[in-house]
């Protein structure tokens, strides 16, 4: 390995400029979870209308489809209040207790609401499934209707909260991206849209034929796919929580930029992991090229620093570890990382 050759210490980055970078993003990242907020807020008020609405139609019409779809929106609402409080929560300061401030509470929540999803709706779904297959009980034709209109109002009301959702997504700069707030209201609404399509198929046939089977299929079937998207959702939050680094790519960019630097002969490790939606820590083991001494070391490792958040204002917490030691087994360096010509 051909060490690199010691050049002169470029200027260190203005800190006016470091700042307004970083005041810059925070003011993006308040605007999107506004916009979170208010997208949330739509579909918790559509929920309780809606919840409301299938309760008193499920117990008129004793439709056990019905009743799922009100399990299914009660889970929704309460879903949304957890994630409402993940947003407000989440924007708490760093405290001593808490150095690296209060970004994960967001993943939390989520995955608390992928628990809502799964016990209230999926599981009492499946319940009212199997219940209506031992019941005798049938129902009026005052009743199918009364659970047709709830059902056909539903499915406007849910699916203009999903529209809603989407629209945000269009157009906010990376889509859904990785905040688990928007990504839970979007699967919800879309999955709430298929669960009253189903419940009305179900609610249809059962009218149609006088067979119950049809509406407890219906029901088992919106249990089965709440407790599919309560799994999904529940195992990327699990993911975000244990500590979850970011995207390969910007990885790469990172370990490269770093590689790059005059001062750096090698990378030794990189090791990243995401603390919250606009947070993110980058620890690097590197090793400098010969010929700098202690006080010149330290503007090196403030001008990488800052260079680094400038570049990605989301990597607030930026370690560097100077090392003479080779790269430790396991440590998730790629062989790109610490290559050098």
């Amino acid at each position: 390995m051909t060490a690199k050759p010691s050049t002169e210490l470029p200027s260190s980055i203005p800190a006016s400029a470091k700042g307004a970078t970083s005041g810059q993003a925070k003011r993006d990242e308040s605007s999107k979870d506004q916009e979170t907020k208010t997208t949330v807020w739509v579909a918790l008020a559509a929920n309780l209308v809606i919840a409301l609405a299938k309760v008193a139609g499920g117990l008129f019409a004793g439709s056990p489809a019905l009743l799922s779809e009100a399990a299914h929106s009660i889970a929704d609402s309460m879903n949304e209040v957890f994630l409402l409080a993940a947003l407000r929560r989440s924007r708490k300061p760093a405290d001593p207790q808490h150095p690296f401030g209060y970004g994960k509470e967001r993943f939390f929540w989520s995955l608390l609401a992928a628990v809502g999803i799964f016990v209230t709706g999926g599981c009492f779904s499946v319940f009212q499934g199997i219940e209506a297959l031992r019941s005798e009980s049938s129902e009026t034709t005052t009743g199918y209707i009364a659970g047709l209109v709830v059902l056909g109002v539903a499915f406007f009301a849910e699916g203009g909260s999903l529209v809603r959702a989407l629209w945000q997504v269009r157009r906010q700069e990376g889509g859904v991206g990785s905040d688990p707030a928007l990504r839970t209201v979007i699967a919800e609404d879309g999955t709430a849209v298929l669960g009253v399509t189903l419940a009305m198929i179900g609610m249809g046939l059962h009218m149609a034929t006088g067979e119950v089977a049809y509406e407890a299929a219906a029901s088992m079937a919106i249990g089965l796919l709440l407790i599919a998207v309560a799994y999904r959702l529940g195992k990327d939050a699990r993911e975000q929580l244990i500590g979850e680094s970011v995207d390969p790519e910007l990885r790469k960019e990172i370990a490269h930029f770093l590689a790059e630097q005059p001062e750096i002969d090698r990378v030794a490790s990189l090791l990243t992991m995401r603390l919250g939606m606009d947070s993110t820590l980058v620890a690097a083991r590197i090793d400098l090229a010969p010929g700098h001494d202690s006080e010149v070391v330290e503007l090196v490792m403030e001008r990488i620093k800052s260079g680094v958040a400038e570049r990605w204002p989301q990597a607030d917490q930026v370690f560097l570890d100077v090392t003479e030691a080779p790269p430790l087994p396991g440590a998730g360096v790629d062989p790109n990382v610490h290559a050098q010509s």
